[in-house]
């Protein structure tokens, strides 16, 4: 039996709070997208047994948490990894789906996830690929944090605080610059820890307020201005905790898309997804067009190839077919 499982990227706009001044830590804000999407088939098989090398430890972790003998697994459908987009985890959570549901088996998305390394810090990318939508995660409390990175598996992933549709006729601008790659695996937990050391407490006061008074309230209005401006902002504030680690408020060559891009009437916030180098843009489907075409501007003028997507939000989680 063949199972396929399909999943979509995610923007990450940015956390609520980095200081450990404060109760909470973390706090993550985020949409599920339509595009790019992930398409992964798997079926029962004796052994871990792939088509892609890199794809081989990944399969084995999966049938270790699964306790099976093996899989074959083959990725039909990928974009591309440490670009901001959350591929690392939709790729693991949709193998490790795939699986589970190849030997009759509940995935249990959410609690097994920490085994595979995923939704540590965050709970966004597991959460949309639960059921998509907007998403702000309640974070995990400060006194949990630890100067080494936890052992794998040593956490749960942080709750859903709000979950709400994204408007049907919103539309998100993606721009990816070629050849730049955000910080992963222990370089990102070096950044991360190191940032989350020296935080001002007093930005997340200003992104609270934030949040409650001008992003939930454009989602459950449909504003889509007040939601751009909103959002915009909130990249802009944790791009200050990240200057030392990432040389600015935005990571090199991101700036200069996000300059460019804010210049556009067509488009109503822009910023960093994640450690970048993802670059998005806010809009509508009556501008998506003059968006698409700002976003192959704003490469061009930073001097600069990439992949521009125009694409809904989603408001569903990971399909499953047999």
């Amino acid at each position: 039996m063949d199972v396929q499982v399909s999943t979509s990227a995610r923007l990450h706009f940015g956390f609520v709070n980095l200081s450990l001044s404060n109760e909470r830590l973390y706090g993550s804000v985020g949409v599920a997208l339509e595009e790019p999407r992930t398409v992964v088939h798997a079926s029962r098989a004796d052994t871990p047994t792939v088509d892609e090398p890199g794809l081989h430890s990944l399969v084995e972790a999966v049938c270790s948490v699964l306790d099976v003998p093996g899989a074959r697994v083959r990725i039909e459908t990928e974009y591309p990894q440490h670009v901001g987009l959350g591929s690392g985890t939709q790729r693991a959570l949709a193998v490790l789906a795939a699986v589970a549901r190849a030997y009759d088996d509940e995935p249990r998305i959410r609690t097994r996830a920490p085994m595979l390394g995923r939704g540590g810090r965050s709970g966004v990318g597991v959460a949309t690929f639960e059921s998509g939508g907007f998403v702000l995660d309640d974070g995990h409390p400060t006194g949990q944090f630890t100067t080494e990175p936890p052992v794998t598996g040593d956490w749960t992933v942080p709750r859903v605080a709000a979950r709400h549709d994204i408007p049907a006729d919103w539309r998100f601008l993606i721009v990816v610059p070629a050849g730049s790659r955000g910080p992963h695996g222990q370089d990102e937990d070096r950044s991360m820890r190191a940032t989350v050391e020296r935080a001002d407490p007093t930005l997340s006061d200003r992104i609270a307020g934030l949040v409650v008074r001008r992003i939930l309230p454009a989602v459950t209005a449909g504003d889509v201005s007040a939601f751009g401006d909103g959002v915009a902002e909130l990249g802009r504030l944790n791009g200050r905790w990240y200057a030392e680690e990432q040389g600015g408020v935005y990571r090199p060559p991101v700036g200069d898309l996000v300059t460019h891009l804010s210049r556009e009437p067509a488009i109503e916030g822009a910023g960093q997804s994640s450690w970048g180098p993802a670059v998005y843009g806010i809009t509508d489907a009556a501008n998506a067009a003059a968006a698409r075409r700002a976003g192959k501007t704003a490469l061009a003028a930073a001097g600069l190839d990439g992949d521009v997507v125009v694409t809904g939000g989603r408001n569903v989680g990971a399909s499953v077919e047999w």
